[in-house]
C-alpha cells in the first residue's frame, strides 16, 4: 500500500474511520523499519533538534540539517509518504522564502509534503504553497516554535473560548488547502470537537484518542532516554537499557582482550 499512498488516501481513511499511524524518523534504517511495520506517514520532525542533535529545543534547527535527515529517511523508505517538518523561521517571515524553502523538501530531499506550525497567519502562505503544488500539513495547539514566547510547553484549548478559536483556525487552514492537521497538547474532548468539525484528518500528539490518527516521537516510543518522559508518550521498549548493556559488554571484552575473538578476525 505504501507506494500508493497520497494526500487523498488520508481523507478516505478518515471517511472509513480507519486510524492513521504517523511516526517520526530521522535516519534511513529507522525509516525502513517504520515502513515495514505499517506506518503510513513518516514525519521527519524538527524534534530531531532535541532527540538527535542535542539541542534544548527545536529553535536552533537549520534548513540544511532538516533536509539532510529528510534525504536519509527517503533513502531508507523509497516508497513511504514522508513529511518534512519545516524549521523555525524557515517560512514565517517571508512568503517567497517560505515557498522556496518548502520546494527544497520536495526537489532535494524527496519528501511528499511539508508541515508548518501556525494559525491564521499561515493561511496566505499555505494557499500559495498549494497553488505551487506543495502539499501542506498544518499544526495547531501546543506549538514548539512558540516555546520561548509561551514560556514553556503548555496545553492549548483548555477553555471554551480557546477551543472555539482552535476550531475556527482549523477550519480556515482546511479551507486554505491543508490535507491534514496535527493537534498537539489539547484536551481529548476538545480535540474531538475539532476533528468532528473537519473533513480532513487530524493527527494527535497529546490530544487524546478521538483524533483521526496519532503521531509519536520515535525516541520516546523506543525508550532511548532514561530522563524526562512526556505524559502523552509511551515506551514500547527501553532501548537505553539494552543499548547501555551492550556497550558495557563491548568495553569489558575489549579491555579484557576477549574481542575480537578468532571468529571475528581474518
Amino acid at each position: 500500500m505504501a507506494g500508493k499512498i497520497n494526500v487523498g488516501t488520508f481523507r478516505k481513511m478518515k471517511e472509513r474511520g480507519e486510524p492513521i499511524v504517523m511516526l517520526t524518523a530521522y535516519d534511513s534504517p529507522t525509516a525502513a523499519l517504520a515502513t515495514a511495520a505499517g506506518v503510513e506517514i513518516i514525519l521527519v520532525g524538527d524534534s530531531m533538534a532535541n532527540t538527535v542533535l542535542g539541542y534544548e529545543n527545536t529553535i536552533p534547527l537549520t534548513m540544511e540539517q532538516s533536509l539532510h535527515h529528510c534525504a536519509a529517511v527517503r533513502r531508507g523508505a523509497p516508497n513511504a509518504f514522508i513529511v518534512g517538518d519545516m524549521p523555525f523561521m524557515s517560512y514565517e517571515s517571508d512568503t517567497v522564502a517560505g515557498l522556496n524553502n518548502a520546494s527544497r523538501y520536495l526537489k532535494e530531499a524527496g519528501c511528499n509534503a511539508v508541515k508548518i506550525e501556525g494559525g491564521n497567519n499561515t493561511v496566505p502562505l499555505i494557499e500559495r504553497m498549494i497553488e505551487c503544488g506543495i502539499p501542506v500539513m498544518g499544526h495547531i495547539g501546543l506549538m514548539p516554535h512558540q516555546v520561548l514566547v509561551s514560556g514553556g510547553y503548555k496545553l492549548a484549548g483548555k477553555t471554551e473560548d480557546e477551543t472555539l478559536k482552535l476550531i475556527e483556525t482549523a477550519q480556515k487552514l482546511e479551507a486554505a488547502g491543508i490535507f491534514g492537521l496535527v493537534l498537539e497538547g489539547i484536551p481529548a474532548l476538545n480535540s474531538r470537537r475539532i476533528s468532528e468539525a473537519l473533513k480532513i484528518p487530524t493527527i494527535g500528539i497529546g490530544a487524546g484518542i478521538h483524533c483521526d490518527g496519532q503521531v509519536q516521537v520515535v525516541t520516546d516510543l523506543l525508550g532511548m532516554s532514561d530522563g524526562f518522559m512526556p505524559k502523552h508518550a509511551k515506551n514500547y521498549v527501553k532501548l537505553h537499557e539494552i543499548i547501555g548493556k551492550a556497550f558495557k559488554e563491548y568495553v569489558e571484552e575489549v579491555k579484557n582482550k576477549k574481542f575480537p575473538a578468532a571468529e571475528n578476525s581474518f
